[in-house]
């Protein structure tokens, strides 16, 4: 089994030099550190969570040679969205309250529990103003309390009574999810 996830993920932008201000402000405010390629082969600039010495993932940003702003609600061929580690539920707000919305950035989901994705799931979604590109910033208790695993059961049973095709209980659910890979 793996034991990282991620290298690393690069953007295209539009104007890269407004989507450079604007990442430099999200990832800086998000604790984040970064460097340059410095334009060896090609011009991009990277973010990361830990610095360039120990393994890491990152994410990077370059100069687009065509295309158009992404529309996120338009569920077109592409990412989704990228979601980022938040250190706290606290994070979540505040990165909403004193970055989010003094920016008028858009916000698509504010703040909120998700108990259908994990117990004590709590994220806030927005885009990108330049480029489009939709962000989650997410917060997983690393162990739930009880009543995050309760209300997580809850949305889950809740789930499974509104469809015919899923067993009518949450461990069974978590079986029927699985999906197996073909191996080497």
């Amino acid at each position: 089994m793996r034991w990282r996830g991620v290298s690393h993920v690069e953007f295209a932008v539009l104007d890269y030099e407004s989507s450079l201000e604007f990442y430099d402000a999200l990832f800086g405010w998000l604790g984040y550190s970064s460097f340059s390629s410095l334009n060896m082969e090609y011009e991009s600039t990277y973010f990361m969570t830990r610095d360039h010495v120990r393994p890491h993932s990152y994410i990077g940003i370059q100069p687009a040679a065509s295309g158009e702003r992404l529309t996120h609600r338009s569920q077109a061929v592409g990412i989704n969205h990228v979601a980022l580690w938040a250190r706290s539920r606290r994070e979540v707000d505040r990165f909403h309250r004193d970055f989010l919305l003094p920016r008028a950035i858009t916000v698509t989901d504010e703040p909120a529990a998700y108990p259908q994705y994990w117990p004590g799931y709590y994220a806030v979604f927005f885009d990108d103003p330049i480029n489009g590109i939709h962000w989650e910033l997410a917060w997983v208790p690393t162990i739930p309390s009880p009543r995050q695993a309760w209300a997580s059961y809850r949305a889950l049973q809740a789930f499974t009574r509104s469809r015919e095709d899923l067993a009518n209980s949450v461990p069974a659910l978590g079986m029927q999810a699985r999906r197996k890979l073909p191996r080497r």
